[in-house]
């Protein structure tokens, strides 16, 4: 071997060892991709990083098109997830299948910019930060391009909320473009909720030793394509992750949110009961059973939306069968419920509390069973 080819092909070598992995959540982002995959290259260079696009089955094809990346690109890799979804268990997803020692969370619609990485990597690497956490409320950062006030003003009251569950003081802990040591990540991952989207949270209120962050002001920008995945449950979303990390080891959050639903739904089933009893003269029999009946399509409705919105039924055919699943799932329990009832009633217990007993007998049988056959079937 020529010696003087030596020194080019050990730099060959390193260039090539890989050492960042880019995470990348991703539902109906097709058009993002390859655009975004250049935009990375541009600032990391040629090697030393993978993409790791971990998608939650989208309708778009956005699974496709990252395999087609990876035919002519072995930096790119895709996990294609069925019956999985949510940003966060998709993150810890993608710490768990990387072999690259460090490894970052961004999202794939162009609002984070990827320039920030060198920066953020070159942190901890040194060690001067456990986490480096791109902050969209750090001195020198903006939003302007963003344009949601209402989301900034959201934005704010979670972060006071979540810097007094984590103990960590930064200025965006719900931030969404982060990195850290892969280990590090790993080995937090079996405290994990894997709830919301905001995995950042998650690992700083886990960590039973205070991270060490760093802040990198982002210039946070539009959406490059497509519709954003937070909607309006976001804030419910939010609320369950820091529940979660303050008492979901007492009681489980997914049972703690079914829980609340059907605290909800007592006030509708209480206020069909008492429409029919005194607005129409039926009995309570009839009206315990048609009240029940309706306070089981309400909850429905909310557990699709609040307590499963990470198998949430969408298409109106699912919704429909899902919805015809829950009744079925609940009708023993729905039985005992109007049976047990009615004899306290008939008993000489008031009418609230004989409703209330019965609501309470079916509950554990509605959640354990709407869990198995109607959310967890598709």
């Amino acid at each position: 071997m020529n010696p003087e080819t030596q020194p080019s092909m050990a730099s060959t070598s390193a260039a090539t060892v890989l050492e960042l992995a880019i995470i990348l959540p991703t539902l109906n982002e097709r058009d993002n991709l390859a655009p975004l995959v250049e935009r990375i290259e541009g600032a990391l260079g040629r090697s030393g990083w993978e993409v790791l696009i971990v998608d939650d089955n989208s309708a778009d094809g956005t699974s496709d098109e990252a395999r087609r990346l990876s035919l002519s690109d072995p930096r790119v890799r895709v996990i294609q997830r069925i019956g999985r979804r949510g940003l966060s268990s998709a993150a810890i997803e993608g710490f768990c299948a990387t072999a690259a020692p460090y490894v970052a969370v961004m999202d794939a619609d162009h609002q984070h910019d990827p320039k920030l990485l060198v920066e953020m990597l070159a942190a901890v690497k040194s060690g001067e930060a456990d986490v480096a956490v791109a902050s969209r409320f750090a001195e020198g950062a903006s939003m302007a391009e963003w344009n949601r006030p209402d989301r900034e003003k959201l934005s704010s009251v979670a972060n006071t909320l979540a810097r007094k569950l984590t103990g960590v003081d930064l200025s965006d802990p719900m931030s969404g473009f982060f990195l850290l040591r892969s280990a590090t990540a790993r080995e937090l991952v079996p405290g994990l909720s894997g709830i919301g989207f905001k995995i950042l949270l998650d690992l700083l209120a886990t960590s039973e030793t205070p991270l060490k962050v760093k802040d990198f002001p982002m210039n946070f920008s539009a959406r490059r394509s497509g519709e954003s995945k937070l909607d309006r449950a976001i804030a419910l979303d939010f609320l369950a992750g820091l529940y979660d990390k303050s008492f979901g080891r007492v009681i489980p959050t997914r049972f703690a949110l079914f829980g609340t639903v059907g605290v909800i739904g007592v006030g509708v089933h209480m206020a069909i009961l008492y429409a029919f009893m005194l607005v129409g003269g039926a009995n309570f029999s009839w009206s315990q059973a048609v009240a029940t009946f309706g306070a089981m399509t309400f909850n429905f409705w909310l557990n699709n939306f609040l307590t499963y919105r990470d198998r949430r039924l969408k298409e109106a055919n699912k919704v429909f069968w899902g919805w015809v699943s829950f009744i079925a799932a609940c009708s023993i329990g729905a039985f005992a419920n109007v049976a047990v009832a009615t004899t306290l009633h008939d008993r000489g217990l008031p009418t609230v509390v004989a409703a209330l007993v019965g609501i309470g007998i079916g509950s554990v049988w509605n959640y354990a069973l709407s869990s198995r056959f109607v959310w967890g079937r598709y």
